[in-house]
């Protein structure tokens, strides 16, 4: 595992830290969440087990091991300070002021540790007007455009799957592995930050830079595409299916499909932008092709012509699709109390030369405080006498 020897500590809540955490614990590193006495709130959401614990706190909380602490307090600081010490990595997603108030800023923990690496991860970045002020992924992706575009009728749309946070903690944990690179150099830290707009205004630059040089508002285009199309989704005699057909030879193999060769010598259907400009057009046609097909039909008709396509399908019957089973990708962890294993989705990545840790699922609120505490020089006795505080 390559991040065995390293030590994480996880102060980050919901998305974007804790993903980071997740992402690193995967392989190997020594990933301890920090939280509450009776619990964060990101632990809550959508509860799945009998101890209130959700679904997205599973996720982003497997392989991980869990200190309860009171940080604000004096004897919560004495801790961190002693945990700084023996750690690489610190996340915390959040503002710079709340840092500071905690203890958790750059310089505080660069001068317990120099070799510190700081990860965060805040809503708009430490400069700028909104830099005090604390969003969440949507925020990131109705500042980026992309909400706008997605919309249809006049009606912006955000995506309902948090994006905007998970990309958010790639970029950090890439920082990570940057920063790990450097201190094998220099034996130095440093900070690496992040935030959801930077990552939001990232992942939509190629539709900033066609304004800023074409000058052209796209509008809304609902499930559509301005640079391509068929790009779109279609009902099926049983369901729905969404194509993206991009690039004259796929189109050229798409035309052929649905028995419109002409469609490929047609000036208005030159090429990307052109047919996009035309989608309304092409998705009738598609459509009338889908109606006639199932589901079933339409995707083997479409992967044998090598056109991109694939099943519209709920969350219910996405874990189930026998692609994912071939692949791999699900870990089911039995997490005390949850309402069945949990199919969590790890790392979706393969080293040829490296495993990812064995899976372990979340851990109770806690479990690991006397461990975690003993590592660091607390005997039983001043364990205990931190819990009769409140401390842990």
């Amino acid at each position: 595992m390559p991040l065995r020897g390293i030590r994480v500590l996880d102060f980050g809540r919901y998305i974007a830290g804790p993903y980071c955490g997740a992402l690193l614990a995967d392989y190997g590193a020594d990933v301890i969440r920090i939280e509450g006495p009776t619990g964060n709130e990101d632990r809550f959401s959508v509860p799945v087990a009998d101890d209130g614990s959700g679904g997205m706190f599973l996720q982003m909380n497997r392989n991980k091991r869990c200190l309860t602490l009171k940080p604000g307090s004096d004897a919560g600081r004495e801790i961190v300070r002693k945990l700084v010490a023996t750690a690489d990595v610190v996340i915390a997603n959040m503002p710079d002021d709340a840092l500071a108030k905690l203890g958790l800023d750059y310089p505080t923990l660069s001068a317990l540790n120099p070799a510190i690496i700081l990860v965060t991860a805040s809503a708009f970045g430490s400069g700028g007007p909104l830099a005090q002020h604390v969003g969440f992924d949507a925020v990131g992706q109705a500042m980026s455009g992309a909400v706008y575009l997605a919309g249809k009728g006049g009606e912006p749309a955000r995506a309902q799957v948090n994006y905007v946070d998970f990309t958010t903690a790639l970029h950090c944990a890439f920082g990570v592995m940057l920063a790990l690179r450097e201190r094998e150099a220099t034996g130095k830290g440093q900070r690496v930050s992040g935030s959801l707009l930077g990552t939001a205004l990232a992942i939509t630059n190629g539709l900033t830079i066609d304004h800023a040089l074409n000058g052209i508002d796209r509008g809304m285009m609902g499930n559509r595409a301005f640079s391509s199309a068929p790009t779109d989704i279609f009902s099926t005699r049983d369901g729905w299916i969404m194509t993206q057909v991009v690039g004259n030879p796929i189109f050229a193999r798409w035309a052929r499909l649905v028995g419109r060769p002409e469609l490929v010598d047609d000036p208005r259907f030159a090429n990307d932008i052109s047919r996009g400009d035309h989608g309304e057009e092409l998705s009738a046609v598609m459509a009338e092709w889908c109606a006639a097909r199932t589901n079933g039909q339409a995707l083997d008709e479409l992967g044998e012509a090598k056109v991109p396509a694939g099943a519209v399908l709920k969350p219910s019957e996405a874990l189930a699709h026998p692609q994912v089973a071939a692949s791999r990708l699900v870990d089911m962890m039995d997490y005390p109390g949850a309402f069945g294993p949990a199919p969590v989705v790890r790392a979706p990545i393969t080293l040829s030369a490296s495993a990812k840790a064995a899976p372990v699922a979340a851990p109770q609120l806690g479990a690991d405080s006397d461990a975690i505490l003993a590592e660091i020089g607390y005997d039983a006795d001043a364990i205990s006498a931190l819990r009769e505080q409140s401390i842990i």
